[in-house]
């Protein structure tokens, strides 16, 4: 799986720049300038004029089924964009991973400024190519083939550098990882434990996972 995600030096300068025309957007306002926060676990309200920017954390974008069941669709992390406005899905959610600051642009705002423009193509750029990737692990048949490729694309999504190679900066649920690979939470289980006997990962003491070196790239 090619290696895409941007250096942090280019996603640091991409929200800053995201930042300083929000600020600007909003400078004509009585009110300061106002970031909205969530916590870890708190879903996301989302309006058909508006569109969210992550500023900082990692949100999780979910299609919700009638029968309660959740698919995961992807993961938005700093300068990547997403709302309602984005999906032609009527069961789109968001919730938030980890503790979460948002920037709120209207419709209106991103049609009159080309520089926002420019910075919310490059967020939805990345997006594109995640959605690709999870597309492409669907096509494997072996679940295991999925759950390790899914397992390398999160080491490039939130992975972090870690003594005993990439941590996770998200804990995801068993059940999580199967619908987000077509899969039962019970292969999940069984699959995780091969893998971790196989040295492809570890735990730490907060349950976080560890992808080892042994988790190498796989070619679709």
């Amino acid at each position: 799986m090619p290696n895409y995600t941007p250096s942090h030096s280019f996603a640091d300068s991409h929200i800053e720049s995201l930042e300083a025309i929000y600020r600007h957007q909003v400078s004509t306002s009585p009110l300061p300038p106002k970031l909205h926060n969530f916590a870890a676990g708190d879903c996301i309200w989302l309006h058909p004029e508006r569109i969210w920017v992550v500023g900082q954390g990692i949100v999780q974008l979910n299609l919700l089924h009638p029968s309660g069941d959740e698919v995961i669709l992807g993961l938005a992390g700093p300068g990547m964009p997403f709302g309602s406005a984005l999906t032609t899905l009527e069961a789109y959610q968001a919730r938030a991973l980890t503790a979460v600051e948002l920037m709120s642009f209207t419709l209106t705002e991103v049609e009159s400024s080309p520089n926002l423009n420019q910075s919310l193509f490059r967020g939805l750029s990345r997006r594109l190519r995640q959605v690709e990737a999870i597309l492409a692990i669907s096509s494997h048949r072996r679940i295991e083939d999925r759950l390790r490729h899914l397992l390398f694309l999160l080491r490039q999504e939130v992975g972090h550098p870690h003594p005993q190679g990439h941590r996770l900066a998200v804990r995801l649920t068993h059940q999580q990882l199967a619908s987000a690979i077509g899969t039962s939470r019970v292969t999940i289980t069984r699959l995780l434990g091969k893998l971790r006997e196989e040295n492809w990962l570890k735990l730490d003491r907060d349950r976080h996972l560890i992808l080892t070196p042994a988790l190498a790239p796989l070619s679709l």
